[in-house]
C-alpha cells in the first residue's frame, strides 16, 4: 500500500464520520424544534447548545478528524431530550388510566 492510498482512505473515512455527525446534529435540531412546537419540555437549554458547541469548537477530547466523541455528545443530548418526553408521556398515560391498579382487581 502506498502513501497516497492511505491518505485517500483516511480522508474518505473522515468524511463519512463527519457526515454521520452532521446527520445526528440535524436530528437533534429537528427533535428540539418538534418538541418546542408541541409544547413539550426540551430539557435544559445548555444541553442542546453545549452539544452543538462541542461539535463546532476545535477543542475536543479527540482530534477533529475523529468525530466519534462529537457524535457521542450529540447522541447524549438527543437522548436527554427524548427521555424527557418519554417520562411525560408515561405520566400522562397514568393520569388518563381509569382502571384500578392490578393489586385491587377482583
Amino acid at each position: 500500500m502506498d502513501t497516497t492510498t492511505v491518505i485517500v482512505v483516511a480522508v474518505l473515512l473522515a468524511a463519512v464520520v463527519l457526515a454521520a455527525a452532521l446527520a445526528v446534529l440535524v436530528r437533534l435540531v429537528r427533535t428540539r424544534r418538534d418538541l418546542r412546537r408541541a409544547g413539550l419540555p426540551t430539557g435544559p437549554r445548555w444541553v442542546f447548545w453545549g452539544a452543538v458547541l462541542y461539535l463546532v469548537l476545535p477543542a475536543d477530547l479527540l482530534p477533529d478528524p475523529v468525530y466519534l466523541d462529537d457524535i457521542g455528545v450529540l447522541l447524549l443530548a438527543l437522548r436527554s431530550m427524548r427521555g424527557r418526553t418519554g417520562s411525560r408521556e408515561e405520566a400522562g398515560d397514568r393520569r388518563r388510566s381509569t382502571s384500578p391498579p392490578g393489586d385491587y382487581a377482583a
